[in-house]
């Protein structure tokens, strides 16, 4: 063992004890100094320069490390290198102001408008859940509410108004916005309503309530949309934040509003809502590779 690979074993003991950090972190930080000590192969730690740092990183990239790991490799040699200049004198921490290459943001995944069809088509639902599940999933689709926002909501206390079609919710940052309800789900949340009578626990204010009366949990949310996809055959696994980048899809396809759009999903900033462009250029891109002729394959 060398002096750095001692100094190195050194850094990580004082993590162990000094941070308590839990064994995977631990070793995750000492994969990322080994990783260090083969690029540096028999050059001395105290020698390295900012400028090598961003070629190693630029190296790993191209090996194919994913950006996510490569943020968490810079992460430990960063950190080491600030012990370093704490407590073993060295001059500069070369890691400093180096950044991980962007991730590319995967796009949302949303139904198309015949799977969302599917997955809402009327069917027998006596059953009070089964009112409930359309409710909840039809609000969801209509409003583009979020999960949380959904499971918060409360009866009686005027946020939402069936008559006017409009619910009022809180979202990230405590912003409130109100949204349009469409018809379809304003019939099904009518019919839950009256059925929920019979099923909540008595004096509890949540809308949307359990098999014990009580506010229902985001994990029986997703749990009930996911075995209501699965029996209409959708195939792939159905989540209630798809039916929100469903909402949005089908309305900017349709509106072309991307503001009006920002405004409804509750997006501070109108970057986050320009995701859905790029759905909706994908959809735009088959049209044209299915009928231009020129772009067709001979």
């Amino acid at each position: 063992m060398n002096l750095d690979q001692k100094l190195a074993k050194d850094y990580l003991d004082a993590l162990k004890h000094q941070r308590r950090l839990s064994p995977a972190t631990l070793g995750n930080y000492a994969r990322a100094l080994e990783l260090l000590f083969s690029l540096l192969k028999n050059q001395e730690v105290k020698t390295l320069e900012t400028s090598q740092i961003r070629r190693f990183i630029a190296l790993l990239h191209s090996k194919g490390l994913a950006p996510r790991t490569l943020a968490l490799v810079l992460s430990a040699w960063r950190g080491w290198f600030r012990w370093l200049v704490r407590h073993r004198g060295y001059g500069a921490n070369p890691v400093l102001g180096i950044r991980a290459p962007k991730a590319a943001k995967p796009l949302p995944k949303a139904l198309s408008v015949e799977q969302a069809e599917r997955l809402l088509a009327a069917e027998d639902e006596s059953s009070p859940w089964l009112q409930r599940d359309r409710a909840m999933f039809e609000l969801l689709y209509s409003s583009g509410l979020r999960l949380a926002e959904l499971v918060a909501l409360d009866i009686g206390d005027g946020r939402l108004d069936i008559a006017q079609g409009e619910v009022t919710v809180t979202g990230k940052g405590s912003k409130t916005r109100t949204v349009p309800v469409g018809a379809k789900a304003r019939e099904a949340l009518a019919a839950w309503i009256s059925a929920r009578n019979g099923v909540a626990a008595p004096h509890e204010k949540a809308l949307f309530v359990g098999a014990r009366g009580k506010r229902i949990s985001s994990g029986v949310v997703g749990s009930r949309l996911n075995a209501w996809a699965r029996r209409r055959g959708l195939g792939a696994r159905v989540h209630p934040h798809m039916l929100r980048h469903s909402f949005a899809t089908h309305v900017l396809q349709s509106s072309q509003d991307l503001r009006a759009v920002q405004e409804m999903l509750g997006h501070a900033s109108i970057s986050t809502t320009q995701v859905y462009t790029h759905l909706d250029f994908q959809a735009l891109a088959k049209v044209y590779d299915a009928a231009h002729p020129r772009a067709r394959k001979k």
